[in-house]
């Protein structure tokens, strides 16, 4: 009888939804909150940075410095520093990414098709219904553009991460799992549809010089050459050559971080778990708090938020962050569950989905860079779609801090119900 019951729990931990992790899931769940809860909060600095003195008095100093213009002409590398921030500083974040999603499908939570599945569908809801409330705003006003109809898709780690540490310290890691595996399966397939739907005049000679510097950069570390002098240079050619193939040069960091190997004999830490120990603190501590001093500068003043309230644009990315998130991902949930007939874990209940939902619609670092390549650097509409996703993030992670705080009382007293329960027995 003991038996059968053991048998029994392990049976209903691996077949409900958001059971035990996998320990490879739960490494790499352990790996990304240590580094993003710093990464988030430097990165709200370097946006309040960004916010306050695109406000102040000083504002064309902040205009004039991600204006000034550096880098080689010769090799078309003649840059805005904001360019630069967006194509350059960002490849790092991008290359965490490609290493955090290797780990994924090698050793995590997407290895498993089971586990894989709600994460996956979950993360294309949570695109689908965002990008369907933007079209369906910009549609039917008469001065609506459907060029960014990806700039709401997007879910920012670091800062969900951040409202995690402060508000769900006591939610089950499947749940903190379950978020940052919709946030990787997000952040692909945003990556996609900036290589597909916002490249232009594709160079395909560079861009096979690219591919191939990528292969070698694999070849490299397959043979454990792990050589900053020897990589680095490979890495960078890579990153020129996408740069000049007109694919955003981002992409190259992904390729990169995909080519490390992510599994290791004896339990040892596999290349991609070093590299991203390596990598991410350089990736959250500056690349992405730099880029959000570049790409969040916008005056909200009065007048700023009512062009913006009036702009069926920014109306479409608000309500895309706010509302599509939440309405996505619980919705694709609910039908998996449905569909696979399986329940949740004990504990666990359609309130959490929801607040993970609400918390999936902050949308921060690609949504800024989808927003600068939907309409071009500099276009009338910027200002407007910053001010749209600030003031939607806020209100998301406000509204999803709420609903998670709630969820975190639950799950601490039936925690402390189950410590009291044997002592009561």
């Amino acid at each position: 009888m003991a038996a059968r019951r053991r048998a029994t729990g392990r049976a209903t931990a691996t077949s409900a939804l958001f059971g035990r992790l996998t320990a490879g899931g739960e490494r790499n769940l352990l790996d990304t909150l240590r580094a993003e809860k710093a990464g988030g909060t430097l990165l709200l600095l370097g946006a309040v940075v960004a916010l306050v003195w695109a406000s102040s008095p000083w504002r064309d100093g902040y205009e004039a410095m991600r204006g000034t213009v550096v880098g080689p002409a010769a090799l078309h590398l003649d840059l805005t520093l904001e360019h630069w921030a967006t194509d350059g500083l960002l490849t790092i974040f991008f290359f965490v990414v490609g290493l955090e999603l290797k780990r994924e499908v090698v050793a995590g939570e997407l290895r498993r098709p089971a586990t894989a599945l709600v994460p996956i569908v979950a993360a294309v809801g949570g695109m689908a219904a965002p990008a369907l409330i933007y079209v369906a705003v910009n549609a039917t006003a008469a001065d609506g553009d459907l060029a960014g109809w990806a700039i709401p898709t997007a879910t920012d780690i670091a800062f969900a991460v951040a409202v995690l540490a402060v508000v769900g310290r006591n939610l089950p890691n499947s749940l903190r799992a379950f978020l940052l595996t919709l946030a990787v399966v997000d952040d692909l397939l945003a990556i996609v549809v900036i290589a597909v739907v916002y490249s232009d005049d594709i160079a395909l000679g560079w861009l096979a010089a690219s591919l191939a510097a990528c292969a070698v950069f694999g070849l490299l570390v397959r043979r454990r050459v792990t050589t900053a002098w020897v990589l680095l240079p490979v890495g960078l050619a890579a990153w020129g050559f996408m740069h000049a193939s007109g694919v955003h040069a981002t992409i190259a960091g992904v390729v990169l971080g995909f080519t490390v190997p992510a599994l290791a004999p004896d339990d040892e830490p596999s290349l991609a778990e070093r590299f991203e120990h390596r990598w991410r603190p350089l990736s959250a501590g500056v690349a992405v708090p730099v880029f959000a001093l570049f790409a969040a500068g916008v005056a909200l003043d009065p007048a700023t938020l009512r062009e913006a309230l009036g702009d069926p644009v920014a109306q479409g990315v608000a309500l895309g962050l706010v509302l599509g998130k939440p309405i996505g991902i619980v919705t694709a949930t609910w039908l998996t569950a449905k569909a696979t007939r399986l329940r949740f874990s004990p504990g666990v209940t359609w309130a959490d989905i929801a607040g993970l939902g609400l918390v999936g619609g902050i949308g921060f670092t690609v949504s800024l860079l989808i927003g600068a390549l939907a309409f071009g650097e500099g276009s009338e509409r910027d200002d407007h779609i910053r001010a749209a996703i600030l003031v939607a993030s806020l209100t998301a992670a406000v509204l999803g801090a709420t609903v998670l705080a709630w969820r975190d009382r639950h799950h601490a007293s039936l925690a402390d119900g189950l410590r009291d329960g044997p002592a009561d027995r």
